[in-house]
C-alpha cells in the first residue's frame, strides 16, 4: 500500500499548468515539522519535499495562502525522469 498522510506547510506554488491531456496541475513545495517518538526518545524532525496536485485539487489549492499549514493525503511516486519522490496530493483539510 501506497497512502502517505502529512501535516505541512505551503511553502511555495508554482505557477498552474495544465498536463498535456489538458488537466489542471501545480507542483508545491511543503514543509513539515513535528516532534515524533523513535526508540524511545522524542525526536525534533523537519522535512521538505515536493508535491504535486491536479485537477480540482490543484484548483483548490492554488487558491490557498503560501504560509497556511494543512493535512495532505496522498501517495509517493517518483517523476519518470527524476531520483526522489514526491507527494501526489489527493486530498487536503484544515489542520
Amino acid at each position: 500500500m501506497n497512502q502517505t498522510r502529512l501535516t505541512a506547510c505551503i511553502a511555495e506554488v508554482g505557477a498552474a499548468r495544465h498536463t498535456p491531456a489538458g488537466v489542471p496541475a501545480l507542483d508545491l513545495r511543503l514543509e513539515h515539522e513535528s516532534s515524533v517518538e523513535e526508540a524511545g526518545q522524542q525526536r525534533q524532525v523537519k522535512a521538505v519535499l515536493k508535491a504535486i496536485a491536479l485537477g480540482a485539487v490543484a484548483e483548490r489549492l492554488g487558491r490557498q495562502a503560501v504560509g497556511s499549514r494543512w493535512c495532505f493525503t496522498g501517495f509517493l511516486a517518483s517523476p519518470r525522469h527524476g531520483r526522489h519522490a514526491a507527494l501526489h496530493i489527493k486530498d487536503f483539510q484544515q489542520d
